[in-house]
C-alpha cells in the first residue's frame, strides 16, 4: 500500500508540473515598446503580437521579440573626402523599426539586421556625401552631413521598415600631415589678419588726423570770413556816416596850429607862420639858400 501510495503522489506531481510547463507554453507576454513575431513550426506568420499577453500553440508555435523602441548603433568607419583626404569618422545612429514590418525584417533579414543592412548603409551614403566636401568643409559643415546621412539612410532603408531619426557625428579624425597643414594654415591667416587689423588702424588714424585738420583749417577761413565781414560792414557804416563838415572837422581837430613852409619860383623859402603871428611891421625876410637865388624882396 505503501508503494502505491508514493506512485500516485509522483504522478500527481508529474501531472501538475506538466500541467505548469504546458500552461507557460501556451501564453506568452509582449513587453512595451516591442512586438512579437510568431514562428510556427518553422513559418512566420503576416501578423505580429503587439504589446500585452497572448495565447500560443504550446510546443508548436515560438514568438520571438522585436525591439521597436530607438536604438543606438554607433559605426566606426572611414570616408576619402573630394580633396582625397582620409576622414576616419564615427557615428551614432538612432533608428527604429517599423512595428508593422517587423515580422518581414525577421523573416528575410533575421535578427542581425543592424549588421546586414544598417551598417553597410551608413557607410555607403557617409561615402557618397564626404566625397562631395574637402577634408577642411566637412569639419565646417557637420551639421549639413548629418542631414545629409538622416535622409540618404531612409531612401534606403524605409521601404524595408527602418527608419532612421538622428545620426550624430561624435568625431571627425585626418592625417597627422594634414592636421599639421591645418595649423599652419591657421597661423598665417592669424597674422595676415593682425597686419591687415594693424593697416586699418593707421589708416583709420591717419583720415581721423586729416579730418581734425581740415576742420581746423575750416574753422580758422570761417573765423577769417566773419572778421572781414565784421570790417566790411563797419567801414560802410562809417562810410554812410561821413559828410564833408565832418571831415574837416576832423582836420582841423587833428591841426597843430603851425601853417607849412612853402617856397617860391626861385626856390627861396618863406616862414608862412609871420604872416599869421605878425612882426610887429618888420620887413619880412626871405631866407636864402646856400646855392645862391633871389631874395624874397628882389
Amino acid at each position: 500500500m505503501s508503494k502505491i501510495f508514493n506512485k500516485k503522489i509522483i504522478a500527481a506531481v508529474l501531472i501538475i508540473i506538466a500541467v505548469v510547463i504546458l500552461a507557460l507554453e501556451s501564453f506568452t507576454i509582449v513587453q512595451p515598446g516591442h512586438t512579437g513575431v510568431v514562428v510556427t513550426l518553422g513559418r512566420v506568420d503576416d501578423n505580429v503580437l503587439q504589446e500585452g499577453i497572448h495565447f500560443k500553440i504550446p510546443f508548436v508555435q515560438n514568438v520571438v521579440m522585436i525591439d521597436n523602441r530607438i536604438n543606438k548603433l554607433e559605426v566606426d568607419t572611414e570616408a576619402f573626402s573630394s580633396d582625397l583626404q582620409t576622414v576616419e569618422t564615427k557615428l551614432a545612429i538612432n533608428y527604429r523599426v517599423d512595428t508593422a514590418k517587423s515580422y518581414s525584417i525577421y523573416k528575410n533579414i533575421g535578427s542581425g539586421y543592424e549588421d546586414v543592412l544598417v551598417t553597410p548603409a551608413v557607410n555607403e551614403v557617409l561615402k557618397a556625401i564626404v566625397s562631395r566636401y574637402s577634408a577642411e568643409e566637412s569639419v565646417t559643415n557637420r551639421t549639413l552631413i548629418s542631414t545629409g546621412l538622416v535622409q540618404g539612410l531612409n531612401d534606403k532603408l524605409n521601404e524595408i521598415g527602418l527608419y532612421v531619426t538622428d545620426v550624430n557625428i561624435i568625431n571627425f579624425e585626418f592625417s597627422e600631415a594634414y592636421i599639421t597643414a591645418i595649423e599652419e594654415k591657421q597661423v598665417a591667416q592669424q597674422e595676415l589678419l593682425k597686419a591687415e587689423t594693424e593697416k586699418q588702424t593707421k589708416i583709420t588714424n591717419a583720415e581721423a588726423e586729416a579730418e581734425q585738420i581740415k576742420v581746423k583749417a575750416e574753422a580758422e577761413a570761417e573765423a577769417l570770413k566773419i572778421t572781414a565781414e565784421a570790417e566790411a560792414e563797419a567801414n560802410a557804416i562809417i562810410a554812410q556816416s561821413l559828410t564833408e563838415a565832418l571831415i574837416e572837422y576832423h582836420k582841423i581837430e587833428k591841426w597843430d596850429g603851425k601853417l607849412p613852409v612853402v617856397s617860391g619860383e626861385a626856390g627861396a623859402f618863406m616862414d608862412v607862420s609871420s604872416f599869421v603871428n605878425g612882426n610887429n611891421g618888420e620887413e619880412v625876410k626871405a631866407v636864402q639858400p646856400e646855392n645862391g637865388g633871389m631874395s624874397a624882396n628882389d
